[in-house]
């Protein structure tokens, strides 16, 4: 069931099988927005970069999102959905959700990031629109959903097969109370989309939800409050020089060469058996399969420096990049 549906289904109605389908579609949106901010990333030449630091620390939290609602969803018996929930791009958010906006892979530039990046991180009181004349959810409101779900079935919480310990400076907690749900979904919503009262993550350390960071990236300033008001008017960012990797066409790149091809399945490999070794991980709760999968994602930027370091044959100036068809 689609996130729109979902949501649709009055609060009477939502028990534990809601709850359970619903978080299995927040981890579907979670790892949709992973290989969109990965590309971006990895597309930056200088990791040492400002803009590399700040895109590394929404790459980090969207992991680390995704392991808060695994943890939901196995406490109250449900098995999370990983290994075979990744979309293809370009295409839609899973679940309906912002239908209007096309997310594609590509290397990071202007465009990419006003387009998608930003976009996937709107504000939930930003103004998002209508479309065919319907009103859909922002990913806050379905969270919130959630949460009140959580609070009005108030489930068993099982505790087993958490996982938990250091996703880069954050810390990934297991989930056994309802005041855990809570603390894990106001995290979630803070450093994604902020609140409408601010920009920043006030309950986690105060850093700014991941829409004003990329767009401290695009504006090539730090976002500050002068007399009341935030404006990107402080410390200058450089934006980055970065590999210029071509927008991913559907169905992937169109008869790349025999190396092109080789590098393209050994990423996508490898990529998979994360995603598969990440599922067994919750499934079994076992710790040695979550860092496994952790591991191997290390491998990958091997492999995709030689894609970005190879020139489309059209001409364009682009470059190749990962295309993340795990199907192929």
């Amino acid at each position: 069931m689609k996130i729109v549906e979902l949501i649709q289904v009055p609060n009477h109605k939502r028990n534990l099988d809601w709850l359970k389908n619903s978080l299995n579609a927040a981890i579907e949106l979670e790892l949709a927005t992973i290989p969109v901010y990965l590309c971006a990333w990895w597309s930056i030449k200088d990791p040492s970069s400002t803009a590399s630091t700040v895109i590394r620390t929404i790459l980090i939290e969207e992991m680390l999102h995704m392991g808060l609602v695994c943890n939901m969803l196995t406490t109250i018996g449900g098995t999370p959905e990983i290994s075979t929930v990744l979309p293809t791009y370009p295409g839609s958010l899973p679940g309906g959700v912002r239908p209007q906006l096309k997310v594609y892979l590509a290397g990071l530039s202007k465009d990419y990031l006003s387009k998608v990046c930003m976009e996937i991180e709107a504000p939930e009181l930003a103004p998002t629109g209508l479309y065919l004349g319907k009103a859909y959810p922002s990913i806050g409101a379905f969270y919130d959903a959630i949460l009140n779900a959580f609070q009005q079935i108030n489930p068993p919480m099982s505790g087993k097969n958490q996982m938990s310990g250091d996703i880069g400076p954050n810390q990934l907690y297991e989930i056994k109370t309802i005041a855990d749900v809570e603390k894990a979904i106001l995290e979630i919503k803070e450093q994604g989309e902020g609140t409408g009262n601010s920009p920043e993550a006030v309950d986690f350390g105060g850093e700014l939800a991941h829409y004003y960071k990329f767009a401290e990236v695009y504006y090539e300033r730090t976002l500050i409050q002068v007399d009341g008001k935030w404006d990107y008017t402080g410390q200058a960012i450089d934006f980055p020089d970065t590999y210029p990797m071509g927008e991913v066409p559907s169905g992937g790149w169109p008869n790349p060469s025999p190396e092109v091809l080789g590098h393209l399945k050994d990423f996508n490999t490898i990529f998979k058996s994360v995603l598969h070794h990440l599922q067994s991980a919750w499934v079994k709760g076992d710790v040695n399969e979550f860092n496994t999968g952790i591991g191997k994602m290390f491998y990958l930027k091997g492999i995709v420096t030689k894609l970005l370091q190879t020139p489309l044959p059209d001409g364009s100036g682009k470059t190749y990049g990962p295309d993340f068809l795990l199907s192929a």
